[in-house]
């Protein structure tokens, strides 16, 4: 057949590729192959694909096969009434347009096509302009049509999550507010991201960052250990009508479900955060979430991980606060294997950024609750040793008083007294004899009150008893808490798990340690670390006391514990004399080193109790 130039189409509101979609045809259905043959060619050399059908029958086979968009549908048929067909093809195909052909030039025909559903009508001999515009009309409106009805789907999909969404908001911060404990709040986190009423995912993994932020560890995990547990519990909770509120009612109460497997496996999970390639600390570092599909994504996915989860599509979206990052959730449908959508990810996003203000809010109550208590501790340590610090230093410095005045003040005034008394016996002069006994009484008092205060500070023996030395140290370190606060100092406390039982006066070496620390943060007046640490060995005992401070001259740690030495412009300089007295007393030794970064380290080395 020769090529025929048919007339230029008319400008389009919707490109002609955008009118059929997919596999969609023209169906041309008349019983002359000749119209049919002339129509489909040239529909076909605009781009509508078409195939022809000479009667009802064949129609109705092209409806069941095909992926039909349009019938250019012909009244008189050899089988059927084109109009009786139309009621027909509405009814089964809503979205199907029609375009009546009809060789009847009958207004009243026309009405009754359109009035049984037809889109459009045309009369033969169709002229192919008229043909085009349309065939074209009727498929913008069908396009038009359908997009509208997608849109409007699409819409009120969309109000429906943001209802949802709302709605899960308001419960998920109503529990968040009525719970205090940090395992409640990521419990009831992993319940909003896997429940029916909340996000839909079937298992929730949580990995927090240690305390200081060098670790990312697997915390609470909720879901399923295997595709076929998956499926009992879902019955089940169908099968009780538990919802979202009663879920987190029994986390509330402390009642709630633990899964052994998921948090055996997110017990398994740690990851460095020194490790910036790994696909967690990637998602915290550059506050991004991360979808793996079938073990793929824009970043290496590790090999130990896709196992450990047994899955290789999940999500990863980063907890964090503005201060600091804080962990990730690990999300999948491990059960269903559904794909996770850009508009769940979308979901978990919100919802996360919601739980991290929940997780911090709760640290920082927890911080201040920890706080809260210290300052207890402290109020009552100080109230029941107030004097501890005063009498400590005065007992110290009344004793090697009294030891250089044995010395300096005890001879001379023995040996005052004495010459008074011998020349009161070698003269008769009643003025003279009564100077010199004024002389001798004056004596005897100096000496009565040296006797006195050696009696007062008379080094007495220990009396000890068995006892572990970690209540002792704490305590020791709480009536220093204010100055270490004032100053900024930083305090450690490293002690064994099992605390080493010592035969010891806990009056005396409570003494000896709050000296000690007293020393450690006056070297450190601009702040620093204080750092106790409790070593044991088979026989002995040794408490380690470092600072950061300036340390010493080697000239004076060597008398640093001599009576009355001290590098001070306050002070006796006898704390540390006391100290090496106390522990020699109770059979040990005190030790004290420059430490090599700087500071001093004071070592007291105790016999530990057999």
């Amino acid at each position: 057949m020769p090529e025929r130039n048919f007339p230029p189409p008319p400008a389009a509101t919707i490109a002609d590729d955008e009118l059929l979609e997919g596999d969609e045809v023209v169906v041309i259905v008349d019983d002359f192959p000749d119209i049919v043959g002339l129509l489909r060619e040239f529909l076909e050399q605009r781009g509508f694909p078409a195939v022809a059908a000479g009667s009802a029958g064949e129609l109705r086979q092209h409806l069941a096969t095909g992926n039909v968009a349009l019938v250019l549908l012909d009244i008189g048929l050899p089988d059927a009434d084109g109009m009786q067909l139309l009621p027909e093809l509405k009814q089964s195909r809503p979205d199907l347009a029609v375009i009546m052909l009809t060789a009847v030039t009958d207004l009243q025909t026309a009405l009754v096509c359109l009035r049984y559903g037809a889109d459009d009508y045309l009369t033969k001999p169709v002229h192919f302009a008229d043909l085009l515009t349309t065939l074209r009309k009727v498929l913008e409106k069908r396009r038009l049509t359908i997009r509208n009805r997608q849109y409007q789907r699409q819409i009120e999909q969309a109000n429906f999550r943001i209802q949802l969404a709302h709605q899960l908001a308001m419960k998920m911060n109503t529990a968040y507010l009525s719970m205090v404990e940090l395992d409640e709040i990521l419990n009831a986190i992993l319940i909003g991201i896997t429940a029916e009423e909340g996000l839909q995912f079937n298992r929730a993994f949580l990995a927090l960052f240690d305390e200081a932020g060098e670790t990312l560890e697997g915390r609470l995990a909720i879901g399923p250990g295997n595709r076929e547990e998956g499926g009992r519990i879902w019955q089940d909770m169908v099968g009780r009508g538990l919802r979202l509120d009663d879920l987190l009612a029994k986390v509330e109460s402390g009642s709630g479900r633990t899964d052994s497997e998921v948090n055996r496996i997110v017990h398994a999970l740690r990851v460095d955060a020194a490790a910036t390639d790994h696909l967690l600390i990637r998602a915290v570092r550059e506050r991004r979430s991360i979808n793996v599909v079938n073990g793929h994504c824009d970043s290496p996915v590790p090999l130990e991980l896709l196992g450990l989860l047994q899955e290789d599509s999940f999500v990863v979206v980063p907890l964090y606060s503005p201060s600091r990052a804080l962990g990730v959730i690990i999300a999948d449908h491990f059960v269903t294997r559904e794909p996770i959508v850009d508009e769940r990810v979308r979901a978990l996003e919100s919802f996360a950024s919601q739980a991290s203000l929940a997780i911090d809010h709760c640290r920082l109550y927890m911080a201040m609750q920890e706080k809260i208590k210290e300052l207890e501790e402290v109020t009552a340590v100080l109230e029941s040793n107030k004097n501890l610090l005063i009498e400590a230093e005065r007992y110290s410095a009344v004793g090697h008083m009294a030891a250089q005045l044995a010395h300096s003040i005890r001879n001379p005034i023995t040996a005052i007294g004495g010459t008074a008394r011998l020349l009161a016996r070698k003269t008769d002069n009643r003025d003279l004899l009564q100077f010199l006994e004024m002389m001798t009484r004056e004596a005897e008092k100096i000496e009565k009150i040296l006797e006195d205060l050696f009696s007062f500070v008379n080094r007495s023996k220990p009396v000890c008893r068995r006892m572990g030395l970690g209540q002792l140290i704490h305590k020791s370190l709480l009536l220093h808490f204010r100055s270490m606060e004032e100053k900024g100092i930083r305090r450690m406390l490293r002690l064994p798990e099992i605390d080493p039982e010592v035969e010891i006066d806990p009056e005396l070496i409570q003494q000896a340690l709050v000296h000690l620390t007293r020393n450690s943060i006056e070297a450190m007046p601009e702040g620093g670390e204080l750092m106790v640490e409790v070593l044991v060995e088979d026989k002995e005992v040794r408490i380690v006391i470092s600072d950061t401070g300036g340390g010493s001259g080697t000239a004076d740690l060597m008398h640093a514990t001599d009576p009355f030495f001290t590098t001070k412009q306050v002070g006796t300089g006898v704390g540390l004399t006391l100290v090496k007295r106390i522990i020699e007393d109770h059979g040990g030794s005190l030790r004290l080193q420059n430490r090599a970064g700087g500071g001093v380290r004071a070592t007291i080395t105790l016999p530990r109790a057999v």
